[in-house]
């Protein structure tokens, strides 16, 4: 059985981008349910390689409408494909995306994208007390080969109550903890492609594991749970 993600659903998106509208989606209906249901399975296949070296909850798959109801961009339907998967909670914190979308946009994506509050306090709190921890993960070769450097928003200053000459105000005062991978779309369609995400999943679990000890703990390091 092949459960890598089918050719088709490149070649239907980029049908998609020039025919976005409800009569022609009407139409290829059911050809788009049947690429569907290959896409599904490649991610379920995912998440149970991912289940050998992670607990995995929960796989969502996106639905392909948009909901335009607060959006200027009324097209009703989305031209990439996206799914995630979440770690059991409460003790296993952060989660994983796996978008495809043609014409070299496809990506995978993990950590903390929008943490609340408390938790990013918490975070900040742990980088001003001790920030070794976190940067020997990040400076690890096999991790910083597969995901490089922090993306997301980030405060131009130090957040209220930081100092900003502080040694660790260049993690202080990041509102995102994200890492993404791009994929070309040859590499997409690759056998191994699915092999290649769930290795570079497995990768980041340092990272994960340690925000989910920081997380579920004060920082006299004791449980919370």
């Amino acid at each position: 059985m092949n459960l890598s993600i089918p050719k088709e659903l490149l070649t239907f998106f980029k049908k998609l981008e020039n025919n976005n509208n409800r009569d022609w989606f009407n139409e290829h209906k059911p050809e788009f349910k049947a690429i569907e249901a290959k896409a599904k399975k490649a991610y379920n296949h995912l998440g149970e390689l991912m289940g050998v070296h992670d607990q995995i909850e929960k796989i969502k798959i996106f639905r392909i409408y948009r909901d335009v109801r607060f959006s200027k961009n009324k097209l009703p339907y989305k031209t990439h494909f996206g799914g995630s998967f979440t770690r059991k909670k409460p003790e296993l914190r952060g989660g994983y995306y796996l978008h495809i979308q043609p014409n070299n946009e496809s990506f995978i994506a993990t950590g903390f994208w929008d943490p609340n509050k408390e938790d990013l306090l918490r975070i900040r709190k742990e980088f001003e007390m001790d920030d070794s921890e976190i940067r020997d993960i990040l400076k690890d070769k096999t991790f910083k080969s597969t995901w490089g450097n922090f993306t997301g928003d980030e405060l131009k200053t130090a957040p209220k109550g930081f100092d900003k000459e502080h040694s660790a105000i260049d993690l202080i005062r990041r509102k995102q903890f994200i890492f993404v991978k791009k994929y070309s779309d040859e590499e997409v369609l690759a056998d191994d492609f699915i092999n290649e995400v769930n290795q570079a999943f497995k990768n980041v679990r340092p990272f994960l594991d340690y925000m989910s000890d920081v997380l579920t703990t004060n920082l006299n390091g004791e449980s919370l749970l």
